[in-house]
């Protein structure tokens, strides 16, 4: 049920469907009032399509970036999430990938460099429908590709959500495997390691797919509206949003 209704909170809470219902009571408005709700979808679009102001969020909520140093000589494990490729497009022999694609590379550099010993590739399918295969099963073909041996991959590929990925995760580890980094998107670092704590795992977070960028003065950033902007405003929506709900219901 939680899963159904996560997807139902997504749609309502899309940038994109605020504009489109500002925009139809304007439509249907009299007169007088169809003024305000103009006003209001213009001032809307100026503020998610300005690249500074979302920019400026996404600095605030990304978690900043780890460096290699700064990670223990030989852990257990890297824990990589999955969300980043496209399990829904045909044809179904390949690795379609998306947004936040260098959480893989990351994982990847991981073990080549000897931090880790093996690679948790955790992730099922996000979709409500059936899918030919699972997110961990695409990444873990890249893996292989990638010349990792298979004794150094694990695979989760029931997890449809966070909890999921730390309480199927979990379930995978030994007493001793207590050392692990988490590897997730930066935007999603705050939700990924309150849940990972909330079942008694404690990974060290290493993020990546960062959709910030440096801060920039400039006028094209300060006043040219950008759609890169308002997708990435529509991210930052759903994960504040998720991680405000998964606080209430007690998953962190």
């Amino acid at each position: 049920m939680f899963f159904l209704l996560s997807k139902v909170l997504d749609f309502v809470l899309l940038p994109t469907v605020w504009l489109v219902a500002l925009l139809i009571a304007a439509l249907v408005a009299r007169p007088p009032r169809r003024r305000r709700w103009l006003v209001a979808a213009l001032a809307l679009t100026l503020l998610i399509t300005n690249p500074f102001l979302v920019n400026e969020l996404l600095l605030a909520w990304e978690a900043p970036p780890v460096a290699l140093a700064a990670l223990p000589r030989h852990a257990d494990a890297a824990v990589l999430l999955t969300g980043i490729t496209n399990v829904s497009k045909s044809p179904h022999d390949r690795v379609y990938l998306g947004p936040g694609a260098d959480r893989v590379t990351s994982a990847l550099w991981l073990y080549r460099a000897g931090r880790v010993r093996r690679i948790i590739v955790s992730g099922g399918s996000g979709a409500v429908q059936a899918v030919a295969h699972t997110e961990a099963d695409d990444l873990t073909t890249l893996l292989r590709l990638a010349g990792v041996p298979n004794s150094a991959i694990i695979r989760e590929e029931k997890s449809r959500n966070t909890r999921e990925n730390a309480l199927f995760t979990r379930q995978l580890l030994t007493p001793e495997q207590d050392t692990l980094i988490l590897v997730t998107s930066a935007f999603h670092q705050r939700r990924a390691m309150g849940c990972f704590a909330k079942v008694g795992l404690h990974p060290i977070g290493f993020p990546a797919g960062y959709r910030s960028t440096d801060r920039r003065l400039s006028p094209d950033a300060l006043l040219v509206p950008n759609p890169d902007a308002m997708v990435n405003f529509s991210l930052l929506t759903h994960e504040v949003t998720g991680w405000l709900t998964y606080k209430a219901l007690g998953y962190l």
